[in-house]
This record gives structure tokens, sequence and C-alpha cells, in this order.
């Protein structure tokens, strides 16, 4: 069974090493006697993001390499044309480029999408990305089948296969928000903490805000805090004993998350907001959104307990 996980394991690293492509042939320089052809001709076939800019341009030095790196990265789903309005006013004048940056997307002949001004670069990604989906492409150079292998390696239990995908994916793209969480959510499995965290102090500015990142933060905390829960029964004992105990409601919801029954956590959560909302500076809320940012957003629990917690908060 493991040499035959492993196997697929390795198959699947496979379908994310596409062929080397030239940068060069990605971006490049567009003018207006080649706009047709490197522009319009060519994202028939692929998607083609148009950079105006010019030199005196501060803001276009920053989108420019954002674009660039983003567009290499989807190795050949993407292309990305140059275009200097100096030097190419006609063709400025008639996309009606009116300040720079101006960035558009082309996609069969036509423009599908644009923005202009400075982003930041978890825009700049995005942008890039829904540009290829539009085209029915992946940008990521076809790793999300490798990263779809390794959360099922995780969710199967087998936490050291998926922390070798996780580690092969960031080999190909060390920037990839998803395998950097399940890297982190691996190292949580395999009751390494210490790594975890290390793992994710560890990355990249780019991506460090991403959804894929707080999940893993949040379920970092939340493994922290299940190392220290105390005996359910007992912090139960205590909650009904004394109900105004809030530290101790919140020390129950946590060995309750820690159990594996977050439901009945978020209820205590509830309970504790209810009493008194700005106890210990909002922890009950805090403990809340922690939960919330661990689990999917589209799980049941989570919907049905922010229904109740906005409830609670405009009542």
């Amino acid at each position: 069974m493991k040499l035959r996980k492993h196997d697929e394991r390795k198959q699947m690293l496979e379908l994310g090493q596409t062929p080397e492509v030239s940068s060069s042939d990605l971006v490049f320089e567009a003018s207006e006697a080649t706009f047709m052809a490197d522009v319009i001709e060519a994202s028939q076939t692929v998607p083609v993001i148009v950079d105006f800019w010019a030199p005196w341009c501060g803001p276009c030095r920053t989108i420019g390499p954002q674009l660039e790196e983003a567009v290499i990265a989807a190795k050949g789903a993407v292309k990305m044309a140059k275009v200097n309005v100096d030097e190419n006013q006609m063709i400025a004048g008639q996309m009606r480029v009116q300040s720079i940056p101006t960035v558009y997307a082309f996609w069969q002949g036509k423009p599908v999408d644009a923005f202009q001004g400075a982003l930041p670069a978890s825009e700049v990604q995005a942008f890039v990305e829904k540009v290829v989906a539009a085209s029915g492409g992946s940008a990521d150079g076809g790793l999300g089948d490798a990263v779809a292998a390794a959360e099922e390696f995780l969710a199967a239990g087998e936490a050291e296969e998926a922390a070798q995908t996780f580690s092969g994916i960031l080999g190909e793209n060390p920037n990839h928000p998803g395998a950097y969480s399940g890297l982190v959510r691996a190292q949580i499995a395999l009751n390494d903490l210490d790594q975890a965290e290390a793992i994710l102090n560890g990355a990249p500015a780019e991506i460090a805000k991403t959804p894929e990142l707080e999940t893993a933060y949040a379920q970092l905390e939340l493994a922290k805090q299940a190392a220290n829960a105390g005996p359910i029964d007992d912090l139960r004992g205590k909650v009904d004993a004394s109900p105004e105990d809030h530290q101790a409601r919140l020390d129950l919801a946590q060995a309750l998350y820690a159990a594996g029954a977050a439901e009945k956590a978020i209820d205590e959560l509830l309970e504790l907001f209810r009493r008194d909302r700005d106890w210990h500076e909002g922890a009950a809320k805090a403990q809340l959104f922690i939960i919330f940012e661990a689990l999917q957003s589209n799980d049941p629990i989570v919907l049905n307990g922010r229904r109740k917690l906005s409830s609670l908060i405009f009542a």
C-alpha cells in the first residue's frame, strides 16, 4: 500500500512538471507594428496580458516585475506583452489608456479584463490566475493535481507522504500558498508544532496573508491550545458549578475542539459571548474567529455559528 501511494505521489508531481518555456517567449516587447500578431492573433490560443508602461512611471517599475513573475510561473498558460506608451502612442490611444500603468488581458482577440494603477502583489497574482482560468487553463503549471494528491494523503492520515508531496510542489513553485499551507498542516498532523511554526514564519511575504496561510495559522493556534487542554469532564464540572466562570468555559471550549467536538466548542463560546462579550478583550469572539478560520468556510458548523454570532451581536 505504501509503495503504491508513493508511486502515485511521484506521478502526481510529474503532472506539474511541464516542458521548460523560455521567459523571452512568455514576456516580450510589443509595438504598434507587432500588436496585431503578438497580442490579437496570439490570444486566439493563449491569453495575453498587455502592460502599458513608460520608463518614467514609478508604479510601472513595481507592477511590471510582479506581472512578469506571475506570468512566468504560469509556465505558458498566459503570455505578457509590454507596450511603451511613449513609443506607441497610437495603440495607447486606441486602447484609451489615460494613465499608467494600465493592464489589459486579451483572450480570443478581445479584451476580457483590465486594471489601472498599482496593486498589491497578491492581487496581481489573482488577476493573472483569473485571466488564465477564463481561458480554461491553470496558472499553477499543472501543480493543482499534485496539491490534490497531497491533500488526499493528509485526509487519509498519511501525513509523512503529504509533507513530502507538498515539499516537492514548493520545489517547483516556492510561492504556492496551497502547498505552503498543506506543508504546515502536515507538520501539525505529525505533532511537530515547532516545525509547523517555523515553516509559517518563513513564508514568503507575498503569500503570508492569503486565505490558505490564514487557515494554517488558525489550525496551528488551535493545535497549541489542544496541547494544553484540560480534561473535559473536570472543566464541565467547573462550568456547571459556576456558570459565570468565564475562564473555565473558554478552557472547556478549547478542550472540546481538541477532542473533535467543534460544534459543541462553538456553542460554549457563543454562550460565553452572550454572557459577557467584552470579557478578556473579547476572547470569546476572537476564539470563534480562530475556529471559523480553521474550518472550511462552507462547513455547516461554521455557517450556523456565524449566523448565531451575528444574531447575538445585533440583538
